[in-house]
């Protein structure tokens, strides 16, 4: 691993599945709009509570090797389940701002990571092993009243990919939400915390002469 001394980003995530998925994303940085950066991703021992409750002690020592940093956990699960996803990233980012100033963010993934997985993309179809399938996945997830008519994603959409995984009898790893990240188009992605993860990216490290991702 090249020198941490002045990187441009460090992460710190909830979970595997999140590190896999921020890798695929930032690996596509003319996608989101930004120079190519670099940066390390550091999963939390104590997964989204530990995000929440303790990113400023554990990304203290990181302050002066790196430009910015990024915290990003699913609302469900981080001990705080009533609050809002504002008002989560809100307390987070007061609390960073001590060591930070106006160099780090939060964002929440409300209610979880998977929110940022479903699209009306083949590729979703074909990750999660649906690709040759009748009905084709968003028919079945309809047709089982996991996703509502017209409705962009499931209301639960991690119970949503591991019954769609069980079903197709393909392991689920942390491998496959990076293949997804890889793949899909960021334009087919609606969740207000992607869009929020992608505009604080360009903000911090915009691409000259960005242009919308068609396609």
């Amino acid at each position: 691993m090249p020198s941490s001394k002045d990187r441009d980003l460090i992460l710190l995530v909830a979970d595997k599945n999140i590190e896999f998925t921020v890798k695929g994303l930032l690996s596509r940085p003319e996608a989101l709009g930004i120079r190519k950066l670099t940066f390390d991703v550091l999963p939390h021992p104590e997964h989204d509570p530990g995000c929440l409750l303790r990113a400023p002690e554990f990304l203290r020592s990181f302050r002066g090797r790196y430009q910015h940093a990024l915290v990003l956990l699913d609302r469900e699960g981080s001990g705080r389940d009533t609050a809002s996803r504002e008002e989560l990233e809100q307390d987070l980012e007061e609390r960073l701002t001590a060591d930070w100033s106006d160099r780090a963010a939060a964002v929440v993934m409300d209610p979880e990571l998977e929110a940022w997985l479903w699209s009306d993309s083949p590729h979703v179809d074909t990750v999660l092993g649906w690709g040759d399938r009748s009905p084709d996945l968003r028919s079945w997830l309809t047709e089982t009243g996991r996703l509502a008519e017209g409705a962009a994603k499931p209301e639960r959409p991690k119970e949503a990919v591991e019954k769609a995984l069980r079903v197709a009898r393909k392991p689920r790893s942390s491998a496959l939400y990076r293949q997804l990240a890889e793949r899909v188009s960021f334009r087919r992605c609606v969740d207000p915390a992607f869009g929020r993860f992608r505009e604080i990216l360009r903000g911090w490290f915009p691409a000259p002469g960005f242009e919308p991702q068609r396609g």
